[in-house]
């Protein structure tokens, strides 16, 4: 086949893709509440109880997006709550809010857990513990040195994965590796190279719209333009953009982790 019937083949391929992804994603019910406004936002059960978790915990979670964007890819945000806090503070960036306040960095006490605008969260990673505390300090800190708070862009980003990647990059002990459909979470700025966001790799990016991810955790990943591809050996499991992860066999319970 000559290249020129190669390149044909693959942009025929592009929107087949998109449109079985679609459907797999319909289908799992993975995206859901076309109306935003009466979408659930109750918890899922995921975080423990405040009144009964006198330890420090840590979570990071991600859902499904709002409405269409759903369909390519996920919100990502992280949840504190020292020792002896009556309540989990969660850290996110939110592009509706920037229109309103002038900023996209958001810190509320929304339940950690709670379903994204009718989309149900899963649980990336979790860490427990009374040496929980010191990361806990380490991430506000985090928090409140992301660059890029009065700047957001869908893709290829800043937009809320980025500022999950940001923080994490800052706690590697956590050891998160963010789905491929995170998109946003290879967005580096100006700065090219960096740790990867579980700190057991690099990565390459060149705004966030061609790059290529080498780690531990992360496996190996190629994006381009913001779409993740990418096996992962450690979990026997391939990325793929809109769909996800095929074949790991993480769940809720195994992402949990051991207590730090």
């Amino acid at each position: 086949m000559s290249r020129r019937n190669r390149f044909l083949v693959a942009l025929l391929f592009i929107p087949l893709y998109a449109a079985c992804s679609a459907t797999y994603l319909g289908y799992s019910g993975k995206v859901r509440s076309p109306d935003w406004r009466t979408a659930s936002r109750e918890p899922a059960g995921l975080a423990p109880d405040p009144a009964t978790t006198p330890e420090a915990v840590v979570q990071v979670y991600a859902a499904r997006a709002v409405r269409w964007r759903g369909y390519f890819g996920v919100h990502t945000w992280i949840a504190v709550k020292p020792s002896g806090a009556d309540h989990f503070t969660v850290h996110e960036v939110n592009g509706h809010r920037l229109r309103r306040t002038g900023t996209a960095l958001v810190s509320s006490t929304r339940a950690p857990d709670g379903y994204w605008f009718g989309n149900r969260p899963e649980l990336l990673a979790q860490a427990r513990g009374p040496e929980v505390d010191a990361l806990i300090e380490r991430i506000e800190a985090a928090v409140r040195r992301y660059p890029y708070a009065q700047t957001y862009r869908v893709w290829p980003g800043p937009n809320s994965n980025t500022f999950t990647a940001f923080v994490l990059r800052e706690v590697p002990e956590l050891r998160v590796d963010l789905p491929p459909t995170a998109i946003g979470k290879d967005y580096l700025g100006w700065m090219p190279v960096a740790r990867t966001p579980s700190g057991t790799g690099g990565q390459l990016s060149l705004f966030g719209v061609a790059g290529v991810t080498a780690a531990l955790e992360e496996g190996l990943e190629v994006n381009l333009l913001g779409l993740t591809f990418g096996v992962d050996p450690n979990d026997l499991s391939l990325k793929l953009p809109l769909i996800g992860r095929i074949g790991s066999g993480k769940s809720d319970a195994l992402a949990a982790g051991p207590a730090l």
